[in-house]
């Protein structure tokens, strides 16, 4: 079928298709969704079980292994780790990387039904365990409100107003809001005043509960309706909870409430959670967008509805940006947009610059309307606009040049032998049309192994593999239509212009005699080019490791940890003296602080901390990213000294998945004071590297535990259970949740305690009286109990796979990469002698990257016989084939020299680059190698076959590999794609040489034989 020769004839089919990209392109651009990185599913669910009063041991074994057992049953599970704390037990399931988004919910539910079905076996105490699913959900519009001078109630009614108005903007799928201040009913018995009326404890807290429930009561039939009886709760005012009549034990006489009790409302005394914006109170306003929507019109949508609400909402009261996705997103795209655009003109103006204006209008209008197409085809396919997608298309803007840059050289070169346009385009692209489409299956075929990887990693690459699918066939159907149409309206030759003059220039005469050489010394040039390839592959070593790189946001993460069971009003007091010396450096812009836990998640890759009253993190914001690591260093060693209980390590925000340290060692075994002791090894051995800071284990200090030694005997004669002693010993301490206070929508707490001046004081435990249903008297505490004990426990206890494992974390030190400082420490924590039964693991990046690695390598294998079989195929032999594959390892020459030179990583995006490399290179050789075949088979010495059929792509060569090189220059300073570009940059630089020199040496090496026979 004569492609071209059709196009040209019936231009009206050509048309109907650069309209279609056209159009569709502007239709695309104007209604695309737009993210800031494209979405992957966190495949992981926590189940939440209390077992209040229960030690971490006791948790672990009574609970974890429990409910561990239960869920290991999940045919779909990949991974089970457990965190059992003192009364709460928290299991984090992971879900196998085959199962997509769509198969999630399915695994929830079964997971509940597995959950559900272990309830019946929870020791009594337990609570009903929770699953939770749902902390996936990206809140990327993250506001902190501060409201200075308003009261608790004021502020709550506020969060209420904020969230219900927010719901109703169109794009807005979640709104949730943390850290508003708490308040609770205190009602303060002095514990001596119950003894001398002989009143016990219980008594008061069973009225209380008593009084505000909401029972039902029943329904009367009056004539042919039923009426119901409602009771009202009698406590609907602190009045009414003060006038509360509590009956004594034996006796008619009853108490007012306000006669034994102070009663006050106030803000709870130990929160959940704190947060401050800049040292101000504040609470959080968390907003998700629908999945698939455009974040930067829902991000606007909230702006102006927000806008809209000023005048409803109080003076004083001042919304303050954390985090805006729309407005990242919005910057980021533009960005983005005007990086693409550069390279598309970079690449027209190299173009018109060598081969005319013409050939450049040509390939130009060509290049755009394949971007534009490829855009049209990414919104009907439901692909977003985003960092990944759009970075695809400047990837592929070397391969999709080169399509049109070959036919339109071709067709020139036939006018300029005197055929009339039409047989001179149908001449090029019956030539070049199956080399190109080979070429161009061969390199998706070579991202194919990114795209189908089924774990995170491909989940979020899979729109390059897409994009990069769509625009390199997209870029040879243009190209064998479009071109060819665009070339008959443009193209004049000079008249009297001669075939020998084609070649004649200096710059072909200079290529003629190199390549001439060459061929002569075809076993130097051999060597030499060997030499270089594993000289090149020896100086990997020396090329930096890393995974993914640092994002570009403006914010890092200070947390701080001090020994568990801290007070988190201890840890609100050091986070805002941490706050005010943060605020003073000037490279900071904002402060958002996070007490008892950590913020809502509002980027994919921030894991946000469980609850724990003893952490603290600061979200800082900087001026300048570059500026991060030296604030960072300056923070911990500073801040480091003025804490020096406390542990202060940062955090840098990443692109793509993975989170947590960088450096994990993970020693698991069964015996938890073996697991400390190779930790402290472990760490011992880490802080004696200046390549690692941050060091730390997850295990955390032993926490003191204060426990009464009971007298079974004495107390079954008393009368008096464990229970009784646990009971007593609560309210005299923290309180007694003795019921709950409705005030229209809220409900707050009503907590019996004793005065401060009885409970604030350690040294009067021992002065306690129990009651003693028995005596029907109070008992005094030392009667059944002989003494306190301060006895250390585990806080925590971590598994993994159902074994306890400590876990070692740091991060690299400033100047090293996660790799580097890896290397120098593995081989000495792997010296460690581990007794019989333990292992050592490694995590974090490693770990990481290891498992990206080999996800994607259990692709290749489909995607390398694809392109074998494709190369093959193309010219029906073996020996050409071999040629092109033979040239492709050598590409890391220049690879290499341009990562050393750079001193930038090789990452996930650097190996990125390398694919699309050998892509570039792959296609440049088939073609070459094809017009050798074709050249040769038109008769003719074959050496002078080989060299013309090498001259005449010359210039092909060099155009599509410096308009690719200076394409790559907008990505320079990008943060993730700037390894990337080196490693085009560099490798393609040295890929011209070896498409225009070794494949020509390797053809007459391989080929000798064969092509003289068919001569």
């Amino acid at each position: 079928m004569d492609i071209a020769r059709l196009s040209i004839d019936r231009p009206m089919n050509t048309w109907l298709l650069m309209l279609l990209c056209l159009l569709g392109g502007i239709w695309a651009l104007m209604t695309l969704g737009r993210l800031e990185d494209p979405a992957f599913t966190i495949k992981q669910a926590i189940v939440v079980t209390a077992y209040p009063g229960a030690t971490a041991l006791e948790v672990e074994e009574e609970v974890t292994e429990l409910m561990e057992s239960a869920i290991q049953q999940l045919p779909q599970l990949r991974r089970i780790q457990s965190r059992s704390l003192p009364g709460l037990s928290e299991i984090t399931v992971e879900i196998k990387d085959t199962y997509n988004s769509r198969d999630m919910p399915q695994i929830w539910d079964e997971l509940r039904r597995k959950v559900s079905d272990a309830q019946g076996q929870l020791p009594p105490g337990a609570a009903n365990s929770r699953v939770v699913d749902d902390f996936g959900d990206v809140f990327g519009i993250f506001y902190a409100v501060t409201a200075e001078g308003f009261s608790d109630h004021e502020i709550r009614e506020l969060a209420r107003f904020l969230r219900r108005e927010l719901l109703t903007v169109p794009g807005v799928a979640k709104v949730s809001t943390a850290g508003e201040p708490e308040e609770s009913i205190y009602i303060e018995v002095s514990h001596e005043k119950l003894t001398r009326l002989g009143l016990p404890v219980e008594q008061v807290l069973n009225t209380l509960q008593t009084e505000n429930s909401v029972e039902d009561a029943g329904e009367l039939r009056i004539g042919d309706q039923r009426v119901r009886l409602v009771t009202r709760p009698g406590l609907d005012s602190l009045g009414s909870l003060e006038a509360l009549r509590v009956g004594r034990p034996g006796t008619t006489e009853q108490l007012s409430l306000i006669d034994i009790a102070r009663i006050e409302r106030k803000t709870t005394e130990r929160p959940e959670q704190l947060i401050r914006f800049n040292g101000t109170p504040a609470f959080t306003l968390a907003v998700a967008g629908v999945a698939d929507t455009n974040i930067v019109k829902v991000g606007q949508a909230v702006d102006a509805h927000l806008a809209s609400l000023q005048a409803m909402i109080p003076l004083g009261v001042e919304l303050h940006p954390i985090y805006e996705q729309h407005r990242v997103v919005d910057e980021a795209i533009n960005s983005f947009m005007l990086n693409l655009a550069m390279s598309v003109a970079i690449v027209i103006g190299v173009l018109c610059l060598f081969m005319g204006w013409r050939v450049g209008v040509v390939v130009g209008l060509t290049l755009l309307l394949t971007v534009l197409g490829t855009t049209f085809f990414m919104r009907v396919l439901h692909i977003e606009m985003e960092r990944i997608s759009l970075g695809a298309l400047i990837i592929a803007m070397g391969m999709l040049v080169d399509n049109a840059i070959v036919v339109a050289e071709g067709m020139l070169i036939n006018m300029q032998k005197r055929m009339d346009s039409r047989q001179a385009a149908s001449d090029a692209v019956q030539r070049t049309q199956l080399p190109l489409l080979g070429a161009t299956v061969i390199g998706i075929m070579a991202f194919a192994g990114i795209g189908l990887s089924p774990d995170a990693t491909g989940e979020f690459m899979f729109s390059l593999f897409a994009v990069i699918g769509i625009s390199l066939l997209l870029s040879w159907v243009l190209a064998v239509t479009v071109t060819p149409l665009l070339g008959h309206y443009l193209f004049r030759v000079k008249t009297g212009q001669q075939q020998e003059d084609l070649y004649a220039g200096a710059v072909y005469g200079h290529y003629r005699k190199v390549l001439r050489q060459a061929l002569a010394a075809r076993k130097t040039t051999l060597t030499l080019l060997v030499v270089l390839t594993l000289g090149s592959y020896a100086g990997f070593g020396w090329v930096k490791q890393a995974f993914f790189p640092d994002s570009n946001t403006p914010l890092f993460y200070v947390n701080y940890e001090l020994p568990l069971g801290t007070d988190i009003r201890a840890t609100a007091r050091d986070l805002a003296q941490m706050e005010a010396y943060v605020l003073q450096q000037p490279e900071v812009v904002s402060v958002a602080s996070f007490i008892g836990q950590g913020a809502s998640r509002f980027m994919l890759t921030y894991e946000p901390r469980q609850p724990d009253s003893s952490y603290g993190q600061l979200i800082v914001r900087v001026a300048d990213r570059d500026r991060i690591d030296a604030l960072a260093q300056r923070l911990r060693n500073e801040l480091g000294e003025q804490f020096p209980d406390a542990r202060i390590y940062t955090e840098r925000l990443v692109f793509g998945p993975g989170g947590g340290a960088r450096i994990q060692a993970r020693f698991s075994g069964p015996d938890m004071q073996v697991l400390r002791e190779l930790g402290e090894q472990a760490r011992n051995l880490m802080e004696q590297q200046s390549s690692l800071t941050d060091i730390r284990h997850d295990w955390r200090e032993k926490q003191l535990t204060l426990s009464p030694v009971f007298n079974e005997e004495r107390a079954r004669y008393a009368g008096i259970s464990r229970h009784d002693l646990a009971e007593t010993l609560k309210f005299s301490t923290e309180g007694v949740k003795a019921g709950t206070y409705r005030e229209g929508v809220e409900r707050l707490p009503i907590i019996a305690r004793p005065p401060d001046q009885e409970r604030l004081d350690a040294s009067r435990l021992q002065d306690r009286l129990i009651w003693s249903s028995v005596e029907r008297a109070y008992v005094p505490l030392t009667q059944v109990v002989e003494r306190f004990e301060l006895v250390p426990e585990e806080a925590v206890i971590h598994r993994r796979d159902r074994v306890r494992t400590l876990t070692v974390l740091a991060e690299p030190a400033a100047g090293y990469t996660a790799d580097q400082a890896f290397r120098l420490l593995r081989q000495q924590v792997e010296a460690l002698p581990l007794p019989e039964g333990y292992r050592l693991e490694w995590g974090g990046e490693y770990e990481n990257s290891r498992d990206a690695q080999a996800s994607l390598a259990a692709q290749l294998p489909l995607s390398f016989i694809v392109m074998l079989v494709v190369s093959v195929l193309l010219f029906g032999r073996v020996r050409q084939p071999l040629v092109i594959w033979l040239v492709v390892p050598m590409s890391a020459v220049g690879v290499v020299a341009g990562l050393l030179l750079s001193g930038l990583p090789f990452g996930f995006t650097a190996l990125l680059g390398f694919l699309s490399l050998s892509g570039m290179l792959m296609k440049n050789a088939i073609v070459l190698v094809e017009e050798m075949d074709l050249r040769i088979a038109e008769g003719g010495r074959m050496l002078d076959q080989v060299i013309e059929a090498s001259v005449s792509r010359l210039r092909p060569v060099f155009l599509a590999a410096g308009t690719t090189i200076l394409g790559m220059l907008p990505l320079l300073s990008d943060a993730l794609f700037a390894s990337m570009a080196i490693t085009i940059m560099g490798g393609l630089a040295f890929a011209t040489l070896l498409t225009l020199i070794a494949v020509p040496v390797l053809y007459m090496a391989l080929l000798p034989g064969e092509n003289n026979n068919q001569n």
